[in-house]
């Protein structure tokens, strides 16, 4: 059983790799983030070949705007801060805690995601780059918006949770998904700072 740990004078210090069903958790997905850091290695690669294929049209150094990706970057990367010290919280069996910074790191994944809607679309609308506009729109949205799409998913995995044990306490059940929840966000993260430099600071560089 995955709560066969004793628990009688509260949760071990570390409740997320506490049971044998926690550990195979951890495997299965360190096993999904591998395939997933393949699939982004490929959009970057495909966007790196073809970001000078404007055919035309508006080039990245003539659109991106670094305050307004400034502002992004510094969203999600607060909102990782908040998803680690949520899990400081969970470590300490202080389930309030936890889940009000989870909340936060939520609001602010949703603030990102509300810039990165505006951001595409003042490229559509007043920049001219559409998705088949270019062989550098296709590439930019494709990738970019694969991330978005992680975004979401994220968001509404930490939501699903939060929904679901939002009476039951830590326990040594959903303590390793609140924890993975968390470790995918800052994989997100960790791509976002990629997209930020290979997309956005060596365009505007001129790199």
């Amino acid at each position: 059983m995955s709560d066969s740990v004793d628990v009688s004078k509260g949760l071990p210090p570390n409740p997320e790799k506490a049971t044998l069903e926690g550990k195979n958790k951890f495997l299965g997905f360190w096993v999904f983030l591998g395939g997933e850091t393949i699939m982004f290695a490929t959009f970057f690669g495909t966007f790196l070949g073809l970001r000078d294929g404007t055919a035309g049209g508006p080039s990245a150094s003539e659109l991106f705007s670094l305050p307004l990706v400034f502002i992004m970057t510094m969203l999600l990367l607060t909102s990782s801060l908040t998803s680690v010290l949520a899990m400081y919280s969970m470590k300490k069996n202080n389930f309030k805690n936890m889940m009000v910074l989870t909340g936060v790191t939520v609001l602010l994944g949703f603030a990102f995601l509300g810039f990165e809607i505006y951001e595409f679309y003042e490229y559509v609308h007043h920049g001219g780059l559409g998705f088949t506009t270019s062989a550098f729109g296709s590439s930019f949205y494709s990738l970019v918006g694969l991330h978005g799409a992680h975004v979401t998913f994220g968001l509404f995995w930490f939501i699903t949770l939060m929904i679901r044990y939002s009476r039951t306490g830590i326990t040594l059940t959903n303590a390793p998904k609140f924890y993975l929840a968390s470790l995918y966000w800052h994989f997100i993260d960790v791509v976002w700072v990629f997209i930020f430099t290979v997309v956005y600071l060596m365009a505007i560089g001129g790199a």
